[in-house]
């Protein structure tokens, strides 16, 4: 199967949003417990570093950034979202899709990406450490979902090109 990757546009969004309820599911992809609506969504990532992974024509990945921060000296720095759905897992996909986000992201000038991950979900660790990225420390406790606080490791990617 042919691997492309290309930006998001508005017609990926079921794709994008049915991706994400899958690693919902999972219930170590992320703290939320819904999707939000395609609006919601929309808001609340940047605009410029918006990826999809298709396999013959067939949306099977996003990635996305949001900013950590409104303030001018955080300018350079965005939290990574990365989903992969489950039938394309193990092949690649995020491997790939990783590497052309950290290209993006240092295009638009960001010197460091950072991500919130699920101690438990050793596959998004193993695929950030594959990417450059080195954990920083671990929130104890930090998220709850559904009465129970989880913990999340925090690691972070600091470009080589970008920055200091």
């Amino acid at each position: 199967m042919a691997l492309t990757i290309r930006p998001m546009t508005p017609d990926d969004r079921e794709a994008v949003l049915a991706i994400y309820h899958e690693g919902i599911a999972t219930g170590i992809a992320t703290l939320e417990t819904a999707a939000p609506d395609w609006e919601q969504w929309d808001a609340t990532h940047k605009q410029d570093c918006r990826l999809v992974a298709e396999e013959d024509g067939r949306v099977v990945a996003w990635a996305a950034l949001t900013s950590v921060s409104h303030r001018p000296c955080y300018r350079g720095v965005a939290e990574e979202t990365i989903y992969v759905a489950g039938d394309a897992q193990g092949r690649g996909v995020g491997r790939a899709l990783m590497q052309r986000l950290v290209e993006a992201s240092e295009r638009e000038g960001y010197w460091t990406l950072q991500a919130a991950i699920f101690p438990e979900n050793e596959a998004s660790i193993a695929l950030h450490e594959a990417c450059g990225f080195r954990t920083v420390g671990m929130r104890q406790g930090i998220g709850e979902r559904a009465g129970r606080f989880h913990d999340i490791l925090l690691m972070e990617r600091r470009s080589s090109v970008v920055g200091p």
